[in-house]
């Protein structure tokens, strides 16, 4: 699927579109990403500021995407864990940038190379429109080359 179409997909998948998240872009080539979170009546928490749910939603499936499109169908490419910190209540649009770049990718195809599993940590900042933090989101990436001739019960991770 082609960056834009996945684009659009997103932007009506229920989970987002319920959460008022957009992606705002989506580059043809994976390596870039933009979302933002606009503030709702109903995407709003019990103190009037941004569910932290959909601040987590909002970073949530991208790495793994852009790695997994980026290093092609030889790895399995899933999402292992993640954390996220809450720096400040988030008003208004938030948004989060997602920047991958072939360095990372060279690091991660040497350390699967053998076939050994590579756990990477991403970090991302959801940023409010004056630029302030508002919560560091952290993503573990599972990579692993596919074994050669492996059917589905033996490239599990």
């Amino acid at each position: 699927m082609k960056a834009a179409s996945l684009r659009r997909y997103m932007n009506f998948w229920p989970p987002f579109l319920f959460s008022g998240i957009h992606i705002t872009r989506f580059s043809e080539d994976f390596r870039h990403v933009r979302v933002e979170l606009r503030q709702r009546w109903y995407n709003r928490n019990y103190v009037g500021t941004h569910f932290g749910g959909s601040l987590f939603a909002m970073t949530d499936p991208f790495w793994m995407i852009m790695v997994l499109k980026r290093l092609g169908s030889d790895y399995l490419v899933w999402d292992q864990a993640a954390d996220i910190r809450f720096v400040k209540p988030g008003r208004g649009t938030v948004a989060v940038e997602f920047d991958l770049d072939e360095a990372t990718l060279d690091e991660i195809r040497t350390a699967a190379a053998g076939g050994e599993k590579v756990l990477r940590w991403f970090a991302m900042d959801v940023r409010d429109e004056a630029g302030d933090v508002v919560a560091e989101v952290r993503k573990q990436v599972y990579v692993r080359r596919k074994r050669r001739g492996a059917g589905p019960e033996t490239a599990e991770a």
